[in-house]
């Protein structure tokens, strides 16, 4: 319509000569551009890569996913090693793929989500502040890690292909085919390659500097899913804990929707907010100082007789349990503690960095189990070659990636209620015993106060990672201090710093960033 209308606009001599010429470019420029996109569709290419669809999507003004405006592309879909697999079910790596008009040189790997099983938007928004990566010109791919499904539907890991495709290999498989894919579209080489994506996509970004470091320059990593058997079982052993500390039901068993009352949440928060919120310089419900928080439930505990202004020592016993974590016989840890934050308050089901409500969990109904035995589960953990094939936690020589000039940033919301921030950490902390001095020169850690898994709550959930490890990598400027923004409660802005720094209140106006300084935690 666009087209047509500037058609009539021309022909009516309602445009003058100077004006004319650019928009007929322009019209010539994208009619050539969908007619090359679309003659992409139902192509057969090298490696078992079939075209399904090739569309040309006109430039837009709003995105309702990524906040801002997209321009004009081709999005790709395909299959790559379409098969039939075991028990005759079909299998293949389904992806989509952005190409942008106005290509800026760059690729982005869009990692995925859950187990995957659906191809997403190729918009990399993930950790992208308001302007998602095909905005800014990348060329950006997603993909199902190799079959379909619901995002927590785990019948595929009966195929084996489709097993290690999810474990690792489609990271290789699809980043390979979509480089091919877009040199051959453009007619030039791609200057820089980069990967983002957040818990499970947290998790392939890890696997690629670990298992595939020459692949990208630069990457991205926020609250990788790293060992979920580890975290599963942490989540279990909380319930226990929580059940526990419960009121009991006729039969004897746990009522868990009681295990907390609105007033004891109420009073927790106040209790953390009392002991851990002005240690950054400011009383504004948020803990930015994680490192020097040492919030104690037993603060909260009734001297004498049970009320609502103070904790029983049952409830005392079991949050400090559970944020904790499990460990064996022996003693050792099996998974690392759960930070306190903001976010414990928050209602949803017995997760390990959520107070329960009884309400089911994102992985089934409330447990009311009152005893786990924590060594018979790790056992089984270890015994488990899935869990081995998907666990990015152990492996740390990264000097292949950093040799080359890789860069790799990551960021972890404190108030995660299925994987600690603490577990990211230390991995990241690892790393840098691991790899000496080239690790400052490759790597930053961000911890994310108030912010649940992968954003929400009432955190600075809004920032740009992205454009942070592509300075680095392109121009050398080291990550400092980003930006950081939310909406709720109010608009404010806010420094998110590297740590251990914090962002420390120095005076002025609460809801702006410059009111605050990077300072460094006190150990």
């Amino acid at each position: 319509m666009r087209f047509r209308y500037l058609t009539i606009l021309i022909a009516a001599g309602m445009l003058t000569g100077a004006q004319e010429a650019p928009l007929r470019q322009g019209r010539e420029a994208s009619l050539a551009a969908s007619g090359k996109c679309s003659a992409l569709a139902g192509r057969v290419l090298p490696g078992k890569v079939k075209i399904t669809a090739a569309t040309f999507m006109p430039a837009s003004t709003a995105d309702g996913q990524a906040g801002k405006g997209l321009p004009a592309y081709c999005r790709v879909e395909g299959t790559i090693n379409e098969r039939v697999g075991f028990a005759g079910k079909p299998y293949g790596i389904g992806f989509a793929l952005a190409l942008p008009d106005n290509w800026s040189g760059r690729f982005l790997l869009q990692g995925g989500g859950g187990l995957n099983g659906s191809v997403a938007a190729p918009l990399g928004a993930t950790a992208a502040g308001d302007t998602p990566a095909l905005a800014r010109g990348f060329a950006v791919i997603s993909h199902d890690s190799g079959h379909k499904g619901e995002v927590f539907q785990a019948d595929f890991r009966a195929d084996q292909r489709a097993n290690l495709d999810f474990a690792e290999s489609s990271v290789r498989v699809v980043t390979e085919v979509g480089k091919a894919l877009v040199e051959r579209y453009y007619g030039r080489p791609i200057g820089h390659s980069y990967m983002a994506g957040c818990s499970t996509g947290g998790r392939e970004s890890m696997l690629a500097s670990q298992r595939y470091p020459e692949l990208f320059d630069g990457i991205v990593v926020g609250a990788p899913a790293m060992r979920t058997g580890n975290s599963n079982l942490a989540i279990a052993w909380s319930a226990v804990q929580f059940n526990r500390a419960a009121p009991r039901d006729a039969s004897g068993k746990p009522l868990v929707e009681r295990t907390f009352s609105p007033a004891d949440r109420s009073l927790i928060l106040k209790g953390m907010l009392a002991q851990c919120d002005r240690l950054d310089g400011l009383d504004d419900g948020m803990i930015m100082n994680v490192k020097a928080c040492r919030f104690d439930p037993a603060r909260l505990q009734c001297s004498k007789g049970r009320t609502d202004a103070c904790l029983s020592a049952a409830q005392v016993t079991a949050m400090r349990a559970a944020f904790a974590g499990p460990k064996d016989k022996a003693g050792y840890p099996i998974y690392v503690p759960m930070p306190y934050d903001t976010g414990i308050v928050v209602a949803n089901g017995g997760l390990p960095g959520y107070l329960p409500t009884g309400r089911p969990g994102p992985f089934g109904p409330a447990s009311r189990d009152l005893t786990i035995d924590v060594d018979a589960r790790i056992q089984a953990i270890r015994a488990d070659a899935g869990q081995r094939l998907t666990d990015t936690n152990i492996w740390t020589n990264l000097n292949s990636f950093t040799s080359h000039g890789g860069k790799i940033l990551f960021y972890h919301g404190v108030s995660d209620p299925w994987f600690s921030a603490y577990d990211t950490l230390d991995y990241w902390q690892r790393a840098a015993e691991a790899n000496g001095p080239a690790w400052a020169d490759a790597s930053r850690f961000y911890m994310v106060p108030g912010m649940g898994h992968c954003g929400g709550d009432t955190a600075f959930d809004k920032f740009d990672l992205l454009g942070a490890v592509v300075d680095w990598v392109e121009t050398g400027k080291a990550p400092a201090a980003v930006l950081s923004k939310r909406t709720e409660p109010e608009p404010a802005t806010r420094p998110m710093c590297p740590w251990p720094a914090y962002a420390h209140y120095t005076g002025g106006d609460p809801h702006k960033a410059e009111s605050f300084s990077c300072r460094a935690a006190a150990s």
